[in-house]
């Protein structure tokens, strides 16, 4: 059971966190608390898993490259090709789902080569080969979650270019990638990394924020810790022609985190379309993806649907190396 202070820190810093040079002073003003109690609750959140970090998502295709991949493991085998995928810091997230296709993991690295070794790497170390299924086009991505179940304004989505960062923003990009500590200076912190200044880093990061190249710069929290246990990949097979129309009619719904394009990947996968959905039992979400079928007219199309089983890892993506390394 979560206290007021731990909702609120929750549910109403998942975005437009303070870049200021004290953010939690700020927060525990807003929250007619003091900063002491403020960070201890923040780290203890993150402690217990609460809270995967506080820091920045970023949008796909914008940094690096990554992709989506699936292995069809036999039950006895699943752990142990488990823990070789999570072994690799590229993988930033790795469930178990209900479908021959059983494990399903996301890579993200600084460069396409890379990303593709990794893929290669697990293929050969787990004898098994993966689906290969990188986004074409997102139509909505955000991993924000209202706790108390308020529809939540879309932001429209732009497509945007490739974006090749600088050495300081190499750099800044590592020192934050995995998160802040809730600490009382936590921009100063990036500074020391980078050799920029806390105030240069403070301005880019507002930049970044303003440019589309951060989504979203706040508290990035887990589903399944605050109760949201019933968490489903629903996947079409569209008509190119028509996928994109449909993206978008999905992605409006406020009960929808993630909505994107991938690849086919044929015979195996003919699904192109993909959503996420996250409730507090199956029976939430089957309700959820029924008013999807009937008010954006999937009737007709060949679907699957892939409930969570387990989650191996889940952390922010890591598009650069650590800041002493860039």
């Amino acid at each position: 059971m979560t206290t007021p202070l731990e909702m609120r820190l929750l549910n109403e810093f998942q975005r437009n966190f303070p870049l200021t040079p004290a953010p939690f002073e700020e927060i525990a003003r807003t929250l007619n608390s003091d900063e002491s109690t403020v960070r201890r609750t923040l780290q203890e959140l993150l402690e217990h898993g609460v809270i995967s970090r506080i820091g920045a998502v970023f949008p796909p295709h914008r940094l690096g490259a990554s992709t989506l991949a699936a292995l069809a493991v036999p039950p006895e085998q699943i752990d142990a090709v488990a823990r070789q995928i999570n072994a690799y810091p590229e993988v930033n997230h790795n469930y178990e789902r209900e479908h021959a296709y059983n494990i399903w993991f996301v890579i993200a690295a600084a460069r396409r080569a890379r990303m593709k070794t990794v893929l290669h790497d697990i293929a050969r170390q787990s004898g098994h080969r993966p689906l290969y299924l990188p986004m074409i086009e997102d139509y909505h991505i955000d991993l924000g979650f209202d706790l108390h179940g308020k529809p939540q304004r879309r932001q429209r989505h732009n497509t945007q270019a490739p974006f090749t960062p600088h050495t300081l923003d190499r750099r800044l990009i590592a020192a934050i990638q995995t998160g802040i500590a809730p600490i009382s200076r936590p921009y100063r912190e990036a500074a020391r990394q980078t050799g920029m200044t806390e105030r240069g880093v403070i301005q880019r990061l507002k930049e970044m924020v303003q440019g589309g190249l951060i989504k979203r710069w706040g508290v990035i929290v887990r589903h399944h810790e605050l109760g949201f246990r019933a968490n489903a990949m629903a996947v079409w097979d569209i008509p190119d022609e028509r996928v994109a129309a449909l993206g978008r009619c999905i992605s409006r719904y406020s009960f929808i985190t993630l909505c994107y394009r991938r690849q086919r990947h044929l015979p195996d996968w003919p699904y192109n379309l993909y959503c996420m959905v996250h409730g507090r039992d199956r029976a939430t979400v089957g309700t959820a993806l029924a008013k999807l079928r009937d008010e954006c007219g999937l009737y007709d199309f060949g679907h699957q649907v892939l409930f969570s089983r387990r989650r191996f890892k889940q952390c922010g993506a890591r598009y650069m190396e650590s800041a002493r390394a860039a």
